[in-house]
């Protein structure tokens, strides 16, 4: 799919499973730490929307302005940080690399990068916007 250039329409119609939609403050920055973070690309990145692709995963952030006649804006803080209890999980990236990245891009290292029992390295990276971004990578064999 040709994401530079699709339709807000086709991209709509596009849209299939579990989807993925992050209000944020301010797009741009919240693009930047992506991209410099976790290699992300953006497709069509404006001050309101952009799409974000991980690997073959695509999900999208808007700034608050573009709900202003969605209920959900209603429950969220002008201030306190957003994302409480949910974790967003990138499985194809180095938590140890993340978390210097992290830490130079102006994210807050939660929990420094960490071997877990279920057989994972990974690490909690929480972004300006208050989302906690999971790092983690296999543990080696052995």
């Amino acid at each position: 799919m040709e994401y530079d250039s699709i339709s807000a329409a086709d991209f709509g119609a596009s849209l299939r499973g579990l989807g993925l939609n992050l209000l944020v403050w301010d797009v741009m920055a919240q693009v930047a730490f992506l991209e410099t973070v976790f290699g992300m690309k953006a497709h069509q990145p404006t001050q309101d929307f952009a799409i974000l692709r991980y690997g073959d995963q695509v999900f999208q952030i808007h700034s608050d302005e573009t709900y202003h006649s969605n209920p959900l804006l209603a429950l969220v803080s002008e201030t306190a940080p957003r994302g409480g209890g949910i974790e967003i999980r990138l499985y194809d990236s180095d938590p140890d690399a993340a978390c210097v990245r992290a830490e130079r891009a102006g994210g807050t290292i939660l929990q420094s990068p960490t071997d877990k029992p279920h057989g994972l390295r990974e690490a909690y990276i929480l972004c300006e916007n208050g989302y906690a971004w999971v790092p983690s990578r296999v543990l080696s064999a052995g």
